[in-house]
């Protein structure tokens, strides 16, 4: 697949948090943070069993779960951690304020990652434009959270 459609498939992403967390947050507004947190997560799951079962959809092997390194489990408490920081900032920053301190984080993090290339990922050198970039995005990113 050409390099164009895997940005257009990460713009869908960001497209589809923004719109998740703000719905997350009306949800958590309604039920409270954990009831919001869980509903979340058994619609998510429901939607997965859904696809790999009925579907038939997968692709993979569930025989293979043992062979995973331990830390690699830790995504789902992240996956918490995710949903319930974002119900939680957005009806009191907004959905841009919220989203832009989230990206920054994201990239930042993302950039140590790929330079060190931890849990076996490829390594993607860090240089000095890449540090420019991010600086340039924390920039935006204040720009955004400039409301007044």
């Amino acid at each position: 697949m050409p390099e164009i459609l895997f940005l257009l498939v990460a713009l869908v992403a960001g497209i589809t948090m923004a719109i998740q967390g703000s719905l997350n947050s009306v949800l958590g507004e309604i039920t409270g943070l954990w009831e919001a947190n869980f509903v979340v997560h058994v619609i998510g799951t429901s939607l997965i069993a859904v696809i790999i079962f009925l579907l038939n959809l997968n692709k993979g092997d569930f025989g293979n779960l043992t062979e995973a390194p331990w830390y690699v489990y830790v995504g789902g408490i992240l996956n918490v951690i995710i949903i319930y920081t974002v119900v939680v900032t957005i009806p009191k920053l907004g959905v841009a304020n919220a989203t832009a301190s989230i990206i920054v984080g994201q990239v930042t993090t993302a950039a140590i990652i790929d330079h060190f290339g931890f849990w076996g990922l490829d390594t993607v050198p860090f240089h000095w434009t890449k540090l420019a970039g991010v600086i340039l995005l924390a920039a935006g990113a204040k720009l955004v959270l400039n409301t007044g």
